[in-house]
């Protein structure tokens, strides 16, 4: 016997829920419920421009430009005049940036990356680094957004990148200023006695499980910071429940 399909038209759908849930919006609905930066809005088109975006979440295009997330961690521009189809599988949320955000500052790079961990801290629309210091790589990336439920909206984070890296796995996450929850609630396996850049990182110990190692030919900086995302949600959830 044929399963019903069922049947959405009635109901506001979550893109960021059924992203996480792997499903694909349907065509037909009461409306889709989208997130631009850390604000939720019901739309009832099944798609917007970049600038009717922007313009949503009262951001003047000629001031900000706007990117979405994809499940798993990419991103990806959107230009003003460019349609984002709301059934597409997979779109989380959406960021918007300010398009003078990189004046005044010159960004360090000085070591080389591969080609598409490049790509991706490109596509964040970021400002972002390669350090050397003591002779430890780091890639630094500025002004991260944070979920909702912690005591900034963002930090500068920085990853630590080893000699034998893309072979050799990225592990942890280090953050300044230090963060804490916004109800007051401790974040275990966090410390602050990392000084890099003459100031103290707070440090993530959140490492891969034998279940789930680094591997060497799909593992870029790109699926690493995914994992952060998900340890910077995970632990805020935790004392929700």
């Amino acid at each position: 016997m044929q399963e019903t399909e069922y049947d959405f038209s009635e109901e506001i759908v979550d893109l960021e829920q059924f992203a996480k849930e792997g499903k694909v919006p349907p065509t037909r609905c009461k409306g889709y419920r989208i997130r631009i930066d850390k604000q939720t809005y019901v739309v009832t088109e099944p798609s917007k421009t970049g600038r009717e975006l922007l313009e949503l979440a009262g951001k003047q295009p000629e001031r900000f430009s706007i990117r979405q997330k994809f499940k798993g961690g990419q991103i990806k521009k959107i230009e003003l005049d460019e349609r984002v189809d709301f059934t597409t599988a997979g779109i989380e949320r959406f960021m918007t940036l300010p398009l003078d955000q990189q004046e005044g500052y010159t960004a360090r790079h000085h070591f080389d990356l591969p080609e598409n961990d490049r790509e991706y801290l490109d596509s964040l629309g970021l400002v972002w680094e390669t350090v050397t210091e003591n002779n430890v790589q780091r890639v630094v990336i500025h002004k991260y957004p944070l979920p909702n439920g912690y005591n900034q909206q963002d930090v500068s984070l920085y990853l630590l990148i080893s000699a034998g890296y893309p072979d050799a796995q990225i592990d942890m996450a280090f953050f300044h200023p230090a963060i804490t929850r916004a109800d007051g609630k401790p974040i275990p396996a966090t410390s602050t006695s990392t000084t890099f850049d003459g100031k103290k990182w707070q440090q993530w110990s959140r490492h891969r499980t034998p279940a789930n190692p680094w591997r060497a030919d799909i593992d870029y900086i790109g699926t690493h910071m995914a994992l952060v995302e998900h340890w910077l949600e995970r632990e805020f959830l935790k004392g929700k429940a």
